[in-house]
């Protein structure tokens, strides 16, 4: 992919599209490659990545069997969150991979992918937990891993795991 549709280009080692099985039952979407994912040309390689293997983990499943991607393609300088017009020039390559994937349940990690994906101004901690509806398939936004690791509290990993159970019941994953 040679896409030059917006600024994010110009910096970007390599174009983080997205990677697991293209047949999932359940993708995650985050917000941005940072510099790990950058350099590899995978997404959720770096710390952020290995809390959320950890969290797959936990639900019963492996990396491979869920699909991961995000919002937009390239690493934004610094790591800032993409701005309006870059997410808009990435969206398309996102609607048409949860197309050709066709998940039973997409998990938003973040703020910026719940925005994206359910087209709202409402901040992740008022809609974590509740599900939504992205074209017909439900939506769960929760915290991103970044965060997690950022502000590392019960409260906050409590939160993801009962929004990662919801999901595991959605899908017939609940454990016994």
């Amino acid at each position: 992919m040679a896409c030059t549709a917006c600024v994010l280009h110009q910096g970007r080692t390599n174009v983080v599209f997205g990677c697991g099985n293209r047949e999932a039952s359940l993708m995650f979407v985050g917000e941005a490659p940072g510099q790990d994912e950058d350099l590899q040309g995978f997404p959720f390689v770096g710390r952020a990545g290995q809390l959320l293997n950890r969290i797959i983990a936990a639900m019963g499943l492996k990396r491979e069997e869920v699909y991961i991607c995000n919002i937009v393609k390239c690493r934004p300088p610094e790591n800032r969150t993409p701005l309006p017009d870059e997410v808009a020039a990435c969206s398309p390559y996102l609607f048409e991979q949860i197309e050709l994937v066709a998940p039973k349940a997409i998990v938003a990690l973040g703020a910026p992918a719940a925005k994206t994906l359910l087209n709202t101004n409402q901040g992740i901690m008022s809609i974590r937990g509740h599900w939504f509806s992205f074209r017909g398939i439900p939506v769960m936004p929760t915290y991103h891993p970044a965060f997690v690791l950022r502000r590392y509290t019960e409260e906050v990993r409590r939160a993801v795991w009962d929004d990662m159970q919801q999901v595991m019941a959605r899908l017939g994953l609940a454990k016994k």
